[in-house]
């Protein structure tokens, strides 16, 4: 009783208290789809040692992701790919990812012949593609 004496004294009622659900829906809408069409950064899986370089170029993050560690095993999205699947791998990713560039992490100590041998079943593959062999920039 007391309640109601000092909300009508004050001049307001249940009707002047603001509807907050609206609001929330367009915050979770929002949330949604900033988190739809958020781009994740792709990492090889493995710990490499890249070589340092004087120049850079930037990839973009939906890069079609090849690391070759310190044994010259290849990751492909993080799994283990023997030198003989590589060529099969890269197809059906770029069957996923037709126009993704193709960036290649190759640890210091891995052997250099790895990595040609992935550059050519890529060219194999697709002639036209652009391999970026990622590196440590100084400075």
């Amino acid at each position: 009783m007391a309640r109601k004496k000092r909300l009508a004294a004050a001049g307001g009622g249940a009707e002047d208290d603001v509807n907050l659900t609206p609001m929330l829906d367009v915050v979770f809408i929002l949330l949604i789809f900033f988190i739809v069409t958020a781009q994740f950064i792709k990492e090889p899986g493995v710990p490499i040692v890249r070589p340092d370089v004087e120049n850079k170029a930037d990839a973009k993050p939906l890069a079609i992701l090849i690391a070759i560690n310190e044994n010259s095993e290849i990751y492909v999205d993080k799994k283990l790919v023997s030198p003989d699947e590589i060529g099969f791998v890269i197809k059906e990713m770029r069957l996923d990812n037709p126009r993704g560039e193709v960036v290649i992490q190759t640890d210091v100590d891995a052997e250099a012949q790895v990595m040609v041998d992935v550059m050519e079943a890529i060219n194999k593959i697709d002639g036209d593609t652009v391999i970026k062999i990622s590196a440590k920039t100084t400075g």
